[in-house]
């Protein structure tokens, strides 16, 4: 079963501006679907119209097999909960209260809203916020507060917009357990746009990559990643005081290998992955291990997708 089918979404604004074109996805129940792409790319107006704050201008999207016209649009947050990048509706709230407030509107009553709100916000450790209202905290703590009002009342579709931005490193790894975890135990639905694109790769199931109003590509991690390049990335760093040129064999790689040097002392090596054990040996003949400072071996990566398919080129088919 799906949770979203979107068909033909086409949304443009005043001035002929295009920002979404044609789109046509699916979302399944229990992904974690993940949207990536430049500034501008479509991506907040896509998930703005899957929350229903947005009419698009043609085409249509359905959440659970029903399509969203009419008094259908009024049922969402029944279903959906959706965290913008920005708090300014509960800018005069302190944390606790827009939890609550948050809580009651999506049906839970006060007392049930109350435990909940007190129990993400000792999860979180946020209870050193106090009585300080949103508008006064930093953006980092904006942030984690958003994830909170959206964890309220347990919607079963989460959709978040830049849910890491300006959090520091253990709260942002706090954040994607989190999703996981709920994603594991209650087969929420998570919609993710997110710029942390190394880091979602660790949560990400499925992933759409957006540029210019339009999907470039979509399918798994694993099957994009395999699909724009076979080859292994072979990173080699000399030491310090070596360069390449004293070592005239690194010059001229095995063939079929590809060797991009960043620097004197730094090479990227691109080479089949049958071909990982030739490199490294012609590697160490050439140069030996008195003057190799590190060598990486590293797969493709999401980011490397991102950066690829990001408005250069366009996979057609669903992979």
């Amino acid at each position: 079963m799906y949770a979203y089918e979107v068909c033909g979404l086409t949304k443009v604004y005043k001035g002929n501006i295009v920002a979404n074109n044609n789109l046509n996805f699916s979302i399944r129940c229990g992904e974690i679907f993940g949207l990536l792409g430049p500034n501008g790319a479509g991506k907040t107006t896509l998930v703005r119209q899957l929350a229903g704050l947005l009419r698009p201008s043609s085409g249509q999207i359905s959440l659970f097999g029903e399509v969203l016209t009419g008094n259908a649009i009024h049922r969402i947050p029944w279903y959906v909960s959706y965290i913008p990048q920005r708090l300014g509706a509960v800018a005069d709230l302190t944390a606790h209260e827009a939890l609550c407030v948050t809580g009651t509107m999506r049906g839970m009553d006060r007392q049930e809203a109350f435990h909940q709100a007190a129990d993400l916000i000792d999860e979180f450790r946020l209870g050193y916020l106090g009585k300080r209202r949103i508008g006064q905290m930093s953006g980092g703590e904006q942030r984690l507060i958003a994830l909170c009002m959206g964890l309220m009342a347990n919607r079963p579709i989460m959709i978040l917009d830049e849910p890491t931005n300006d959090l520091d490193p253990s709260y942002r790894k706090q954040v994607w357990d989190k999703l996981k975890e709920i994603n594991q135990t209650h087969n929420t639905t998570i919609i993710l746009v997110t710029h942390n694109v190394l880091e979602a790769e660790k949560v990400l199931q499925r992933v759409g990559i957006m540029s210019g109003g339009e999907i470039q590509a979509i399918g798994t991690v694993g099957a994009l990643k395999s699909r724009i390049d076979q080859r292994v990335r072979i990173e080699v760093r000399l030491q310090a005081e070596t360069d390449r040129h004293l070592h005239p064999a690194l010059l001229e790689p095995p063939q079929g290998i590809e060797a991009k040097w960043l620097s004197g002392r730094e090479v990227i090596l691109l080479a089949p992955r049958d071909s990982i054990q030739q490199v490294v040996d012609w590697v160490m003949s050439a140069l030996g291990i008195t003057y190799l400072e590190d060598v990486k071996i590293v797969t493709p990566t999401l980011e490397d997708v991102y950066l690829r398919l990001g408005g250069v080129e366009k996979l057609e088919t669903e992979i």
